[in-house]
């Protein structure tokens, strides 16, 4: 049998400190997300209106977004801002600032579309029994566009874990940067280390990111 390197995750508490960069990782990432989700509803029924300054202001956003590679934001956000403004911000913080620009704005734009899929009649009907612009998207938009939501929020969410790996690059000790210490610690002991911690940390995420899922589906039958 081929020395998969795995049994340097049972020597003292290799296997603990991984889990607890996982939970780093995991943290930053469902940080960013509860601030994105609810930023980005409220950026993206306000952008949702036609010629509103918000959705002015959410095209500028997302295109600034698509275009910088969030390596760049972060050490901006790190490097850049810590300079500049003489702050002192955590590598942890910087990290949930980035995300939460990204996810706010990517967020904003698919309630913006999940808003806007809802036909117009809807609406007109709704207004015409009666009920205040509020009432509209409180009983008629919104429970309809969440459901639509659902799924499109839990793929930017599993990309945001995905993305955590950048953060190990401004300072960070999330799962890589303790598959790292890991590795070099052993490089000597176990040779094939490097093979084994990182097949761990990638059933990890699948993990991770499949419990998500698997919970998107549930909310999806539950909505129906």
């Amino acid at each position: 049998m081929p020395d998969l390197g795995l049994e340097v995750l049972w020597k003292g508490k290799n296997f603990v400190r991984l889990l607890g960069g996982l939970w780093v990782a995991l943290r930053i990432s469902l940080i960013a997300a509860g601030i994105s989700v609810a930023a980005g509803i409220i950026l993206g029924i306000l952008a949702s209106r036609k010629r509103s300054v918000a959705s002015v202001i959410l095209r500028i956003w997302l295109g600034i977004i698509h275009i910088m590679p969030q390596m760049v934001l972060l050490f901006l956000m790190y490097f850049g801002t810590t300079r500049a403004f003489g702050w002192n911000l955590s590598g942890e913080t910087a990290a949930i600032i980035v995300f939460s620009l990204w996810g706010t704005a990517e967020m904003g734009d698919l309630v913006r579309g999940a808003v806007s899929s809802i036909p117009a009649i809807q609406r007109e009907s709704a207004e015409a029994l009666g009920l205040q612009p509020v009432q509209v998207y409180r009983w008629i938009i919104l429970p309809q566009a969440v459901r639509r939501l659902i799924p499109l929020s839990i793929n930017l969410i599993t990309r945001m874990i995905k993305t955590t790996s950048l953060v190990t690059l401004i300072g960070v000790v999330e799962i890589l940067k303790v598959a790292q210490q890991i590795i070099e610690a052993n490089r000597k002991a176990s040779p094939n280390a490097a093979f084994g911690v990182y097949l761990t940390i990638f059933v990890m995420y699948y993990l991770a990111c499949r419990i998500l899922s698997l919970a998107a589906r549930k909310l999806e039958k539950h909505w129906r």
